[in-house]
């Protein structure tokens, strides 16, 4: 049900706001907290490779017959702020999309996925783009080429209105209504759990919508800019994150993942996987 030919997308792209907005010079200054109004800004400033790095990957699909319907990747997984500016966001991009942080081994199914990584050794917070003023051509692109797209991202717990900063919780948003309760329901369904203080804290799940300023609703926001019209974005609280990996440094993430990131990141595949067969 949820396959998709070249000519459906390539119909769907013509009339699509997402392909428009890419002809469009969408000037915007940088937000209160952000260095840089756009990633083009920060490109010209900084070093690739020394500050930031940009991974990607859109899987081969081709469609040279007239009579032929190819499905093509339906879904993008996004890490706007990877490496040392959310911590733990690029290996959750991953692994979402189907790949162990790790080794890189694949299982299916697998997702497109496009990541911005801070690389530093400090001063990573600098290299923040917010995500409505992406403007990197290759997110751009396979963003307005999906039918839905899942970004992660960090916050605090005092941004997730929780009531103490060692709070795990994760503020689903997005506008892609349908998508996003999938996932406030098989997250829920996880029964995610943290250690602190010797007890068991359940992971609070929080609706986007109560909280609007991590609520990824801005039809500018790039998760939002896919052909569907939307998409859904996941802010996971600092202590969260920390809980899942056993060695949170930039080197020993990858190799030290916890049950409980397997079980965050199945819980959002899970509801990537309904939401494709019900379409």
């Amino acid at each position: 049900m949820g396959a998709i030919s070249r000519r459906q997308a390539l119909v769907a792209l013509g009339g699509s706001a997402a392909v428009l907005g890419l002809l469009e010079v969408r000037p915007r200054p940088a937000a209160a907290a952000d260095t840089y109004g756009s990633n083009t800004e920060l490109y010209a400033a900084e070093t690739e490779g020394v500050d930031f790095g940009r991974r990607f990957r859109r899987h081969a699909a081709f469609d040279d017959s007239p009579a032929a319907a190819v499905a093509l990747p339906e879904t993008l997984i996004m890490a706007l702020h990877g490496g040392g500016v959310e911590p733990g966001t690029s290996e959750l991009c991953l692994a979402v999309a189907g790949y162990h942080p790790a080794t890189m081994a694949g299982a299916a199914p697998l997702y497109d996925y496009w990541m911005f990584e801070g690389l530093r050794s400090q001063g990573n917070a600098e290299l923040h783009v917010t995500s409505v003023h992406c403007d990197d051509p290759v997110a751009e692109l396979l963003a307005a080429g999906s039918r839905r797209a899942v970004s992660l991202h960090g916050c605090t717990p005092a941004q997730a209105g929780l009531p103490s900063d060692d709070d795990p919780g994760v503020v689903v948003g997005g506008r892609d209504t349908a998508l996003k309760g999938r996932l406030m329901d098989t997250l829920a369904a996880a029964g995610l759990t943290v250690t602190a203080g010797g007890r068991e804290v359940p992971v609070a799940i929080v609706d986007g919508v109560t909280r609007p300023a991590l609520g990824g609703d801005d039809p500018a926001n790039i998760v939002n800019r896919t052909y569907g019209g939307g998409g859904a974005q996941l802010e996971l609280t600092t202590p969260l994150r920390a809980a899942m990996f056993g060695t949170n440094t930039a080197a020993q993430r990858k190799n030290t993942t916890t049950p409980l990131f397997w079980k965050f990141v199945t819980a959002v595949r899970q509801a990537l996987v309904q939401e494709s067969a019900a379409v």
